[in-house]
């Protein structure tokens, strides 16, 4: 009795195992939609095309990205968290969708942190400042002046309400006395855009308005993280003239809740292969100084509670509060 009992224990578990390894190899079963809130251009919608292209070729289906823009990357958030839990749709996300806008929004259509379960992460990056290259400013400094003497105010760029490009210049704002008047536009390429044709003044961006910066259409100043940019390693951060201000940027991928960890596992080890990819890191750089951010699942799970009690803080200190 007690053999047979066991056999049939075994002999489930046989079949358990069969149909994780048959999940795993079946999905996906249609082409996978990964939308990103960002409009096309940015950095955020040029790092989801590289990976997706890669993906589409270690899946055996189209990953096909959709741009959602709006509402601080809510609208592209709600529409995933309320997708069927197969995989079949996902989010590329900014980190401010996952750890800043419920510290903003009075109410959301979603709870980004119960109805979204993160994949993987992907890929870091800082912000640096920069300004029209009419303005007569020539290093951090003398910008720091130019700002407060200016009547009217400057006025400066952002990718949106509640964005970090948002809260990273009302941080310098409070930080150094600065006034300045805030223009939000749907996403950092069309704030970048603005600030070049010189409809705005200044702006903080990711390291993808290289182009313009190099060009000579913006005059970059400082940047935001931890330590100095590979892409602009002549420019100070600007914790050097204020200690503690930093702003660092990650994207992630994130799925439905109630995915299976069967799928959840199939994405994240295809994610990690992707990013392992010998070029995948130069045609991420070219794509906006965007580098690979590998972590373990527990690992990533930490950075998103970190930050998300980084940014509640924060939003409190410069008092933005949205509808």
């Amino acid at each position: 009795m007690i053999i047979k009992t066991l056999a049939a224990l075994l002999s489930g578990l046989s079949v358990l195992s069969f149909g994780v390894a048959s999940a795993q190899e079946t999905y996906p079963t249609r082409p996978i939609k990964l939308l990103v809130s960002v409009p096309p251009g940015g950095a955020p919608d040029l790092g989801a095309r590289i990976i997706a292209e890669k993906l589409s070729e270690r899946l055996k289906q189209p990953v096909v990205v959709e741009n959602r823009p709006g509402s601080n990357g809510n609208i592209a958030g709600d529409a995933v968290a309320k997708a069927s839990p197969d995989g079949h749709t996902l989010l590329f996300a900014q980190d401010s969708i996952i750890t800043i806008n419920p510290s903003l929004y009075k109410s959301m259509p979603f709870d980004p942190l119960k109805d979204l379960v993160p994949v993987s992460s992907v890929a870091e990056n800082q912000f640096v400042l920069s300004i029209n290259s009419d303005l007569p400013a020539k290093t951090f400094a003398e910008f720091l002046e130019v700002a407060k003497s200016a009547k009217p105010p400057l006025a400066y760029a952002s990718g949106g309400n509640g964005s970090q490009h948002h809260i990273a210049m009302e941080m310098l704002k409070q930080r150094a006395g600065l006034n300045l008047t805030h223009v939000p536009y749907r996403g950092g390429s069309p704030a970048t855009t603005a600030t070049v044709a010189g409809e705005t003044a200044a702006m903080f961006a990711g390291t993808s308005s290289a182009p313009q910066i190099k060009s000579g259409k913006l005059r970059g100043f400082a940047v935001t993280g931890s330590r100095r940019s590979d892409v602009f390693p002549d420019l100070p951060m600007i914790s050097e003239f204020f200690p503690g201000y930093e702003i660092t940027i990650w994207l992630g991928v994130f799925a439905p809740a109630q995915t299976p960890d069967v799928v959840l596992t199939r994405l994240r080890e295809e994610i990690r292969a992707v990013l392992t990819i010998a070029d995948i890191k130069e045609k991420l750089a070219a794509a906006g100084g965007l580098e690979p951010f590998i972590t373990s699942p527990d690992e990533f799970k930490a950075v998103i509670r970190q930050d998300h009690e980084k940014y509640h803080r924060l939003v409190g200190e410069v008092g933005i509060k949205l509808d």
